[in-house]
């Protein structure tokens, strides 16, 4: 859905949650999409009266963002420049254990939502849902509680009962899909290194692993297979 869709979407939704929440709770968005932040913005202040702490368009400025302000829940995306949100979860899981984190993101759940659980997030949502929903999934989150769809349920169900029809890129560490994605999009390995604070011999031996794991040789084999499986755009 294209933030323009989202936004008119929000602003068509009824106002019947506005004094739905006993206490305002804390939020920030963190979407590179200037129109999608003030759609949410606007929507989150004005139907559920909860208060709008900040907001920021990229991973790097949201590690500023928790800094500066004490949010219950934040809204990430998962697709940003500089530092997207599949790089930033984890570092604000280390900085802010207590932190809700729902992830909003136009991939289906089916292509992260399962890591980005492992990763620390709190919820996720496809950028398709009702923007009522993203206000439920806020309140659950912001009472301490997971925000888990019947669909994410599946699949974390499938993963646990049935771990051998997992997909390869499924079985990767969570810092091997990481650089995985970051090659598959043609980041070199010097880059890399310097954006997760590793060596490129590191790096080099991540590589290694991953191609292995998933039987790939050249660069253009990494994009194809995220490309295929929809792990990239």
């Amino acid at each position: 859905m294209s933030p323009p869709d989202l936004k008119r979407r929000i602003h068509e939704e009824p106002k019947a949650l506005k004094h739905a929440a006993t206490r305002p709770l804390r939020v920030a968005i963190v979407d590179d999409h200037h129109i999608v932040r003030t759609g949410l913005r606007e929507y989150l202040t004005e139907a559920a009266g909860m208060d709008v702490v900040g907001e920021c368009g990229s991973g790097s400025e949201a590690l500023d963002l928790v800094r500066q302000v004490k949010a219950d829940v934040l809204v990430l995306d998962i697709q940003m420049p500089e530092r997207s949100g599949l790089d930033t979860i984890g570092s604000l899981r280390a900085r802010c254990p207590d932190l809700g984190i729902l992830i909003l993101s136009g991939y289906p759940a089916e292509q992260y939502a399962v890591k980005l659980f492992r990763l620390g997030a709190s919820g996720y949502l496809n950028k398709q849902c009702e923007p009522s929903e993203i206000v439920a999934a806020i309140r659950v989150i912001g009472s301490g509680k997971r925000y888990v769809q019947p669909e994410v349920a599946s699949l974390l169900v499938d993963q646990v009962v049935d771990a051998q029809a997992m997909a390869p890129h499924e079985q990767l560490t969570q810092r091997q899909f990481q650089i995985f994605i970051k090659l598959a999009r043609g980041m070199s390995q010097p880059v890399i290194a310097s954006e997760l604070s590793l060596s490129p011999r590191t790096v080099s031996t991540y590589r290694s692993h991953v191609a292995a794991a998933l039987e790939l040789k050249s660069d253009a084999d990494f994009a194809y297979y995220a490309i295929k499986h929809g792990l990239i755009d």
